[in-house]
């Protein structure tokens, strides 16, 4: 009988683990091979082959993301768009219709936005925070609900409750990216949320080395969604499996590291003259703090701000940083700093950018394992005229 763990600090390093381990190896091997013995297997999707996901490498990472957030089952694919645009491919065929965040990462707003309408299916923004206006978008093709735990990159939060109250009152299935929380901060299935996506990239793997999603919720679903999978063929390599599976086994420890020097940053920044504006949900400033309170064990490691001036302002304060790194991406142990409308939310026009509150003066931060303090010292030299 598989055993069963409590608490989410035992579960990333014990869960989904061989009942006997393999040769005596302490860590899981990397099976690289790309296909297995035929073992009598009756259906295609039941083959051990590479692409279908099921090498004993995919089956550890499946058994222990469906045990951090207490669900079901899961799937990891081979990117985080990879997870999101199979698992709306999964669930809507032509003629359907989505209800779906506003404020979403700029691949995820592209792909509703320009690519599904093209194969025919419909959608409808919605603002998060007010479940009075989701119901006069419904329509008989709506399908899905759609939403983002902690958007990227204003930090917004959704009345996430609501959402499921509302997709079960009129059966949809509810679904949202929790990359940004990580399972460390919010598990989505505890709360009712039929899917929760991950860019696994990134705190999930947290050492910026991979590319990774996954999918984690309800059996029925991910097993419709695996099928697909199937034959788009956006699989994980083995070794990016391992990659993955080591780097989850520090997950808490580095989460919540990452949410301490974030809330200290924030503050910082908060106080600081140059800065016109931040958004970080640790702050009692932000008018989603208490939301997120509630729902969440931590504010992750994100944050965004404006500073006083003109976006040549925060492109220098960006090139005077020492420690952080200009790159896209998120979550990993180096602090990475950005701004989302040369990166994640580029693909987006800048009107559309503006109409959610994306400035091209926003600048996204990432915040690593480096001391809280040498950053802070950084950041504010940076700022120093």
């Amino acid at each position: 009988m598989p055993k069963t763990y409590q608490n989410i600090e035992t579960k990333l390093i014990h869960a989904g683990e061989p009942e006997e381990r393999i040769r005596g190896s302490v860590s899981l091997p990397v099976f690289q091979s790309s296909t297995f013995e035929y073992g009598g297997q009756s259906s295609y999707h039941d083959l051990k082959y590479i692409r279908l996901n099921n090498t004993p490498n995919h089956i550890a990472l499946h058994k222990k993301l469906a045990a951090l957030e207490n669900a079901e089952a899961a799937l990891v694919t081979a990117s985080g768009m990879g997870a999101i645009s199979t698992t709306l491919l999964s669930l809507l065929s032509p003629g359907d219709h989505l209800l779906v965040q506003n404020c979403l990462y700029g691949g995820t707003h592209d792909f509703i936005t320009k690519d599904l309408t093209k194969l025919g299916i419909f959608y409808d923004f919605i603002d998060g925070s007010d479940p009075e206006s989701w119901e006069p978008k419904l329509r008989a093709e709506t399908k899905v609900i759609y939403v983002e735990s902690m958007t990227n990159p204003l930090l917004q939060v959704a009345d996430l409750i609501a959402v499921v109250e509302f997709a079960t009152a009129h059966h949809l299935i509810s679904m949202t990216d929790n990359t940004f929380p990580s399972p460390v901060n919010f598990r989505a299935p505890e709360q009712g949320f039929d899917l929760s996506l991950h860019s696994c990239t990134k705190y999930l793997n947290g050492h910026s080395d991979i590319v990774a999603g996954a999918v984690i919720g309800r059996g029925e679903l991910i097993q419709q969604i695996t099928h697909k999978l199937n034959h788009l063929g956006a699989s994980l390599d083995p070794h990016a499996c391992f990659l993955l599976h080591r780097g989850m086994k520090t997950l808490a420890v580095r989460v919540r590291y990452q949410n301490e020097s974030a809330l200290a940053i924030s503050k910082f920044l908060e106080h600081h003259p140059a800065v016109e504006k931040i958004n970080y949900l640790g702050l009692e400033s932000h008018p989603d703090h208490e939301r997120a309170r509630e729902l969440f064990d931590g504010f992750s490691g994100m944050l965004s701000f404006e500073l006083k001036g003109d976006v040549e302002v925060a492109d220098r304060f960006i090139q005077n940083t020492t420690l952080s790194i200009s790159a896209p991406s998120l979550g990993g142990v180096e602090t990475l700093i950005t701004r989302p409308a040369t990166t994640s939310h580029s693909g987006m026009s800048q009107e559309d950018r503006q109409a959610l509150g994306i400035s091209d003066r926003l600048i996204r931060l990432s915040v690593g394992l480096e001391a809280t303090e040498d950053l802070i010292e950084d950041f504010d030299q940076a700022l120093t005229p």
